[in-house]
C-alpha cells in the first residue's frame, strides 16, 4: 500500500504517474451512480435541485484543466452556477503525486476553502506544478489560504485522506471509464476534454428548457 512517505518521495523526485494507455470510452453514465458520493463527499456549487448537474473529473497538474478553469469556468459560474441553473461538482482525478497533494490540501482547508484553493492552484499552476522545487512552491501557495507549516505537513501525512482522494479517482476510472482530464459528465452525458462555454451551452440549453 502506498503511504504518505511514498507520496512525498515521488514529489521530491518529480516522478509522474500517468494513467496506463488504453482505449477511449465515449460512453455516458448513470445519473444515479454518478450521484453516489465518495468517502470525502462532494463539495458542490449551485442548488441541489438545479436542472443541470455538471461533474468535472480533473487533475490539478493538468494544463487542459487549468485552461478550462481560466477560460471557461468563470463564465459558466457567472451565467449558470450563480444564477441557480447549474449545479457544479469538481472531483479529484490526480494524474501524479503533486496533484494528489494539492487535492489533499484543498480538502484539509475545509469545504468553504475547497474551491478557493483549487482555483488558486489552477490559476498559478505553472508556479508550483512545474517548479524545480514543487513541494516548497506548493507550500507557498497554500500559505495564502492560512496553512501553517505544521498544518501543511500534517495534511500530507494523513494516510486516510490520501487513500480517500485516490478512491475517488479509482472509482471514476473503473466505474465511469475516465482515463483523461478533464472529463465532464453533464446530466450523465460524458464529454472529455477542455470545453468552451459555447460547447457547454450547446449541451445544457435543451436541458434547461425555456
Amino acid at each position: 500500500m502506498r503511504t504518505r512517505r511514498h507520496l512525498v518521495g515521488l514529489m521530491a523526485a518529480c516522478v509522474l504517474a500517468p494513467l496506463p494507455h488504453g482505449p477511449v470510452f465515449a460512453q455516458n453514465a448513470s445519473v444515479q451512480e454518478l450521484g453516489e458520493v465518495g468517502p470525502l463527499g462532494d463539495v458542490t456549487l449551485g442548488p441541489a435541485d438545479a436542472k443541470v448537474t455538471i461533474i468535472e473529473y480533473a487533475s490539478l497538474t493538468c494544463s487542459h484543466c487549468a485552461a478550462f478553469h481560466k477560460d471557461t469556468y468563470p463564465e459558466l459560474k457567472k451565467r449558470y452556477i450563480d444564477t441557480g441553473k447549474v449545479r457544479f461538482i469538481l472531483r479529484e482525478f490526480p494524474l501524479d503525486p503533486l496533484a494528489t497533494a494539492g487535492f489533499m490540501l484543498a480538502r484539509c482547508g475545509g469545504a468553504d476553502k475547497y474551491y478557493p484553493i483549487t482555483d488558486l492552484l489552477f490559476d498559478q499552476q505553472r508556479a508550483w506544478a512545474f517548479s524545480d522545487k514543487p513541494l516548497e512552491a506548493l507550500q507557498g501557495m497554500v500559505r495564502q489560504a492560512g496553512f501553517s507549516q505544521e498544518k501543511f505537513e500534517s495534511c500530507l501525512k494523513d494516510q486516510r485522506l490520501y487513500d480517500a482522494v485516490n478512491a475517488v479517482k479509482q472509482r471514476a476510472a473503473e466505474k465511469f471509464k475516465v482515463n483523461s482530464t478533464p472529463t465532464f459528465f453533464i446530466n450523465g452525458q460524458r464529454h472529455p476534454g477542455n470545453l468552451t462555454i459555447q460547447q457547454i451551452e450547446k449541451v445544457i440549453t435543451p436541458m434547461l428548457g425555456s
